[in-house]
């Protein structure tokens, strides 16, 4: 009876993923002020300075009529009246005019503090405002100064699409989950539209408190250049988000001219190094391995935009991954976490050698890379893995917002990622040995099958396979390319692209499946 049952809830949701009714989709519209700065304190977010246990950097916007602001911060008691020990601290002010940059048109002030010499192991709370109109008092917590403590944090790749309405869900999902994780990294294209103010709102409006209370570290995507102007579209010169430095704090100990883009981080076991993957790789290979070669903590993460490992078919960075790659097998990079290509892919080297061998890799592993996506936007995985790239691809997912939560405690890694309902979807650990090599193993075999656009609910629209049918056979010769649903005030219709080697017909149906229009490309 079980089985049966099992068998029927099985079909169910096959049919359900399968079979959907046509759905247009209704994006959400926002208004013209709608990400406009007020007097009040908005997008205040937190980041590490160098030293992670004892410097925090705070960041927030007012309009610009805001020219003198403050932050306040105390240790955090249970006792409401905890603020009596608070410290006030004046802000460095920035006045932020992108009024002629298409996209942002904005005119603000963006505000910063840092607080040096904190407490390991302490929650503090803080607030920002003018001295009149203050922000909510918020919480955070600095690591623990023991380097055989445990500790987490979250990681994501690109939120970039559908921000508010679907990378909104994903992130507050990733806080439940780890509520006690002390910072987020994003592998870039944190938004799609370098300069856009709305799609920034969006961002920040998604993780709302989360951004105020864990620090993020953040590495530009491509999606963080863009052009300023239309001579530069002409001269072909992409620019960093004209937000990026006013809104973050990063560190400035990358190379000349790439600060708060390349920057590193110590916390007291790991090394946390952020690469560009945008430009200047060659600065950033002779940066990387002067830091490597000085670098005493006993794991190494670094994280980046583009992949050195495709997960996407059509995808692969060659020239970076044959700079980059030797660099992290000498100096023994424990994990690369990276953005980029819209779906997930996690695997690994040979430890101290290009070529794999099996008995080896079952033992012992080198850098492990991984790939992911939390947004809305996604792509097809790369057909056949690793195979020809020196390297083996253990797990990987289709059509899947993901986050993942990586633990570190004394000689043990642990890595999950979580899908945006919370399922675990993928799990290993590394154990560091005395040599400084890891030992790798494989919690892939308690899960799931992977997911992929087949067995998940279409990521296209699709057309109802009798009105497919018909089509085709009105089209002999002809293919089905790209459908599309359509309502307005002609009601529904399907719009259908067919090919035929280099002819293109463009069809459109009424929700019957009765052609009403046709156009020829």
């Amino acid at each position: 009876m079980k089985s049966i049952l099992s068998l029927s809830l099985i079909f169910l949701f096959t049919f359900q993923v399968l079979a959907q009714k046509p759905r247009v989709y209704k994006a959400p519209q926002f208004g013209q002020d709608w990400s406009k700065p007020s007097e009040h304190p908005d997008r205040i977010v937190l980041t590490f300075g160098q030293n992670a246990t004892e410097e925090i950097r705070i960041n927030w916007r007012t309009d610009s009529t805001i020219t003198e602001a403050y932050a306040e911060i105390a240790i955090a008691t249970a006792a409401p009246k905890f603020w009596r020990n608070a410290i006030s601290q004046k802000a460095k002010t920035e006045r932020f005019n992108a009024l002629d940059v298409p996209r942002a048109e904005v005119l603000a002030n963006y505000h910063s503090v840092q607080f040096d010499e904190l407490q390991p192991a302490t929650t503090y709370a803080y607030r920002v405002g003018d001295g009149d109109r203050w922000s909510e008092w918020f919480q955070f917590n600095t690591p623990d100064s023991d380097p055989e403590a445990k500790f987490s944090f979250l990681y994501v790749g690109d939120a970039q699409n559908f921000i508010l309405e679907l990378w909104s869900r994903l992130i507050r999902e990733g806080y439940r989950k780890a509520p006690n994780a002390d910072f987020i990294i994003h592998a870039g294209d944190l938004i799609n539209y370098a300069h856009r103010e709305q799609e920034w709102h969006e961002w920040f409006t998604a993780g709302g408190f989360i951004h105020s209370m864990l620090p993020t570290l953040a590495v530009p995507g491509n999606h963080e250049y863009n052009y300023l102007n239309d001579q530069d579209r002409i001269d072909r010169k992409r620019s960093l988000s004209a937000q990026w430095k006013p809104q973050f704090s990063f560190p400035e100990n990358g190379p000349e001219g790439l600060e708060e883009t390349v920057y590193f981080i110590d916390y007291p076991q790991v090394k946390f190094i952020f690469l560009d993957s945008n430009r200047e790789h060659e600065v950033q290979a002779e940066w990387l391995k002067s830091v490597l070669a000085q670098n005493d903590k006993k794991w190494t993460i670094v994280s980046y935009h583009h992949p050195l490992f495709s997960a996407s078919a059509g995808r692969d960075n060659e020239d970076l991954r044959k700079l980059w790659k030797p660099i992290f097998d000498e100096y023994s990079v424990d994990l690369a976490l990276q953005g980029h290509d819209h779906s997930y892919a996690r695997g690994r080297v040979a430890p101290g050698e290009n070529v794999l061998n099996g008995l080896n890799m079952r033992d012992q592993t080198g850098t492990v890379y991984v790939v992911s996506v939390s947004g809305g936007k996604m792509y097809g995985l790369r057909p056949n893995g690793w195979e020809d790239l020196e390297a083996e691809r253990d797990r990987a997912a289709e059509n899947t917002q993901l986050f993942q939560v990586i633990s570190v405690e004394g000689n043990k890694l642990q890595f999950e990622a979580y899908t945006a309902i919370g399922e675990l979807y993928d799990a290993f650990e590394l154990i560091k040995s005395e040599d400084g090599r890891n030992q790798f193993v494989e919690k892939k075999g308690e899960l799931g099958p992977e997911f992929r656009f087949e067995n998940t609910i279409p990521y296209e629209d699709q057309l109802p396979e009798e009105i497919a049918s018909s089509l085709l056979k009105k089209y002999p010769g002809y293919q089905l390319g790209r459908v599309s649903f359509i309502e307005d005030k002609n009601g529904f219709r399907y719009q259908v692209r067919l090919q035929k080697d280099e002819d293109e017909k463009e069809v459109i149906l009424d929700k019957t499946g009765q052609e009403v229009d046709k156009l020829t490309n």
